[in-house]
């Protein structure tokens, strides 16, 4: 899926807020050449419009702005300690935009921002230059998908081939992309030093939370492509979510996934439950009270999950599956 594929959305961008600052950056005349026919209003600072009190969040998922600026602060940050690094050392994330085409019911997103309109940040040559005085140091890894799906808006920003080059050019920069999105990419330049990651669900999982997202079969067909195109893929099994009958679910969930996808093929894949900080939880029972928001969680040490005996059972089960048609070395688990 690319931008202009989204399912059930009006009109994405009718409004499009411009820093005066932003203006005249060349990706920012980009998108807006992109966009022709959009209502644009120029703003000091992307705050004044994402910040603001009495936002609708959900009517803002169904018709969102958009916010070109500037980002003027740090840019890249270590690795979250609830993240996987895969066993790579010097673990960083980082994101040209803010919030995300998809509204995940799951997603941690709509617990950090108070708004559901998107910020893209069109300097991204200066986060190039952190990036560098970093790499001066030492080697990097680098998640670049982080608060947004970059992969999705690819046909508006160019983000991701922009990233893929910087990355052709400096040898100890490893990058993960990470993506629910069904996106071909056979556009980009080959790179062994490039992941794409596919968030896989369940389609009952994608029906049920997972709004406006691909189907599971439009994604597993983009993993195909990119495995034919000899790109380094990771399958994200994550977050697994606990549904009655979650059990018959996933198992058939597994088995359709390896039927279609080589396992031999890819390069690893990770499995993880649903958890959320326990501020998040509280701000997204506020704008929308779901079956996931609601859920009775076990908060520790400022961290939601599914209760220790369920977690183990739920973990161990998705394990043995994943098992079946992976080696266990290539499975990394939360």
């Amino acid at each position: 899926m690319n931008l202009s594929e989204t399912k059930s959305l009006a009109k994405p961008f009718s409004h499009i807020y411009v820093e005066d600052d932003a203006l005249n950056y060349p990706l920012s005349k980009e998108i807006l050449g992109r966009l022709k026919g959009s209502h644009i209003i120029k703003i000091k600072h992307y705050k004044d419009i994402f910040n603001r009190a009495g936002q609708d969040f959900l009517l803002q998922k169904q018709s969102r702005a958009l916010i070109l600026s500037v980002n003027r602060n740090e840019k890249i940050y270590p690795g979250a300690r609830v993240c996987q690094s895969f066993g790579n050392d010097n673990f960083y994330y980082t994101s040209n935009i803010m919030n995300c085409i998809f509204d995940c019911e799951y997603c941690y997103l709509q617990g950090m921002y108070p708004s559901g309109n998107i910020v893209i940040f069109v300097n991204y040559d200066d986060y190039f230059s952190e990036i560098e005085k970093i790499l001066a140091k030492h080697d990097m890894y680098i998640c670049i998908s982080y608060d947004t799906d970059l992969l999705a808006m690819e046909n508006l920003t160019g983000f991701v081939d922009k990233w893929i080059r910087f990355t052709l050019s400096h040898p100890s920069l490893k990058i993960e992309i990470r993506t629910k999105s069904a996106f071909d990419t056979s556009c980009f330049p080959k790179c062994d030093r490039v992941i794409f990651a596919w968030t896989l669900s369940p389609e009952y999982i994608i029906e049920r939370f997972e709004h406006f997202t691909p189907s599971l079969d439009s994604r597993i067909n983009a993993v195909k492509k990119a495995i034919d195109g000899d790109y380094m893929v990771r399958l994200c099994f994550d977050p697994m979510i606990y549904v009655k009958d979650y059990k018959e679910i996933y198992k058939e969930f597994y088995e359709y996934v390896f039927s279609q996808i080589d396992g031999n093929k890819i390069t690893d894949a990770s499995l993880g439950l649903f958890r959320i900080s326990s501020s998040y939880i509280k701000s997204m029972k506020k704008k929308r009270l779901t079956e996931i928001s609601a859920y009775p969680y076990t908060c520790l040490e400022g961290v939601c999950q599914y209760e220790p005996k369920k977690s183990g059972e739920m973990l161990d089960f998705a394990g043995y599956e994943i098992t079946k048609y992976i080696s266990r070395e290539k499975l990394f688990i939360d």
